[in-house]
């Protein structure tokens, strides 16, 4: 055996013992969530908010890896390679084949996590969406202001959220559709001088895959605060499993 044979093999061997190691001193470290981030569409800065902030929110000590996009041409060909899609455009998902793959996705037993813009009924054309995904949808929001959110329910995806919490954001009027998937809500918005209350977080009783609906999410005062964060941690989280 050469000299240079003799390094090569003691260096191979050196690596084996670190990488033994290294899985020796981290033996239930969990695998970091496959997530798609899509956003994109009208009334809403995605970039800045979705892309920026919810993705190093998701990435933070190792929960998940995230890759976003603004195209939903691109969503049908990764779809293979993630655990959890995380909706939060209002521009449309035109293609048929996409349309039917985000169903066959859910239907496997993924994850999928609807975020604010989400949630509102965009597409005409695609009422399955929001009769099953959705089990029902927003045509409309108070003004852009403070209201209270309630915790009703302990589950995983409130885990560690304050029981009560306030932010300025747009209350979805959300409403259940009662043909639809049913929902069990989680947590309630309502407005500082109403009596009207509506979902505010709250899971979708798909059959099969695991959905969660946030609805809250227009800007950096919901975005950048803890009890948001939490919740959309937890969300993805639990959507994994």
């Amino acid at each position: 055996m050469t000299r240079s044979t003799t390094k090569v093999i003691a260096a191979l061997l050196l690596l084996l013992a670190m990488i033994s190691g290294n899985a020796m001193a981290n033996p239930g470290k969990k695998k970091a969530i496959r997530v798609l981030l899509v956003g994109g569409g009208a009334s809403h800065d995605f970039d800045r908010w979705y892309k920026q902030e919810d993705v190093q929110t998701l990435q933070k000590d190792g929960l998940a890896t995230v890759e976003y996009t603004s195209d939903p041409t691109t969503i049908l060909a990764k779809l293979k390679d993630i655990d959890v899609l995380y909706l939060s455009n209002n521009q449309p998902i035109a293609d048929e084949a996409t349309r039917k793959a985000i169903f066959a996705f859910v239907d496997s037993g993924k994850g999928l996590v609807l975020a604010h813009p989400a949630l509102w009924y965009n597409w005409a054309d695609w009422p399955e969406y929001n009769q099953k995904l959705v089990g029902g949808g927003s045509k409309g929001h108070d003004k852009y202001g403070p209201f209270e959110v309630t915790i009703t329910q302990k589950h995983p995806v409130t885990k560690g959220v304050p029981e009560h919490f306030k932010l300025d954001d747009e209350l979805y009027y959300f409403k259940p559709d009662s043909a639809g998937t049913p929902i069990e809500v989680l947590a309630t918005a309502r407005a500082e001088n109403s009596d009207k209350v509506f979902p505010s977080i709250f899971i979708v009783k798909y059959p099969k895959g695991r959905i969660v609906g946030i609805a809250l999410g227009h800007d950096a005062k919901s975005h950048t605060i803890e009890p948001y964060q939490t919740i959309l941690r937890n969300a993805v989280e639990w959507a994994s499993k």
